[in-house]
């Protein structure tokens, strides 16, 4: 009977031994194994076994995107104005054994990198720059990032400044030169205007006062709008030539008589 305990002692240890040195590793997950505290190397993805008791350490790295904020950061810009600045980046783990040994967090140590690069950046541009440009800037953020991070085995995909908070007197400030800039473009676009009309009038003169036929209809068809309105009186003035005509003829019939 204490034969039988043994042997089933036994068999439970072995399978608890075995379980212990199984591992699965996912599609998108790489395991980092060092073995008597020596590197062993990444393995995975798949079923794997690895030696227990101690024999064998391990460490899961996870190869998918990672997104990360960037905590707000005080900003003094190159025309000293102060802003407050926050950034969200995107990145990767493609060499999950100099992830494990040449850093000691990689996600910390990003972060930060990405902190520091922020307000370094960011403080040898202009406040303009900051607000316009902000597709090379972040161009400018990725790729000083990437360079900081590669010996690490991570690499930075992207990286995007998400909002800029002014001061509330440079927000006042902004609004009411925004607020000129309109009101110059719209007496601009006015002025143009009113010198585009000028200009047809003026041609449309030359043409009336070169026909005097073109003059005369132009004169009645001023006549025919105003007698649209029923209850307007109209004067028509009777040309002094048509007067001087009917004299002329009244004074010939008294010299006949």
């Amino acid at each position: 009977m204490s034969a039988t305990y043994i042997v089933v002692g036994v068999i439970i240890v072995a399978l608890m031994i075995f379980m212990s040195s199984v591992r699965v590793v996912r599609e998108y997950q790489r395991l980092v194994v060092f073995r008597l505290g020596r590197l062993v190397g990444a393995r995975g993805p798949g079923f794997l076994l690895v030696l227990p008791l101690g024999f064998d350490k391990t460490l899961m790295v996870d190869q998918r995107v990672i997104t990360m904020d960037v905590p707000p950061q005080d900003v003094i810009t190159r025309d000293n104005v102060t802003v407050r600045v926050n950034a969200v980046v995107y990145f990767r783990v493609v060499n999950p054994v100099d992830s494990v040994v040449k850093v000691e967090n990689f996600r910390w140590a990003t972060s930060q990198i990405a902190q520091t690069t922020l307000r370094n950046v960011l403080g040898q541009s202009e406040l303009d720059e900051l607000l316009a440009q902000r597709e090379r800037l972040n161009q400018s953020l990725q790729k000083i990032i990437d360079e900081h991070t590669d010996p690490w085995g991570i690499k930075v995909s992207t990286v995007e400044i998400k909002d800029v908070e002014l001061p509330e007197g440079m927000r006042r400030s902004m609004a009411a030169q925004a607020e000129a800039e309109r009101e110059r473009r719209a007496k601009v676009i006015h002025a143009d205007g009113e010198f585009q009309a000028s200009q047809k009038l003026a041609d449309a003169a030359k043409i009336i006062g070169s026909e005097s036929a073109t003059l005369q209809l132009r004169y009645l068809q001023t006549l025919t709008e105003i007698a649209a309105d029923k209850n307007s009186t109209i004067i028509f003035p009777f040309p002094i030539e048509m007067l001087r005509a009917f004299s002329a003829i009244g004074s010939n019939k008294e010299k006949t008589s």
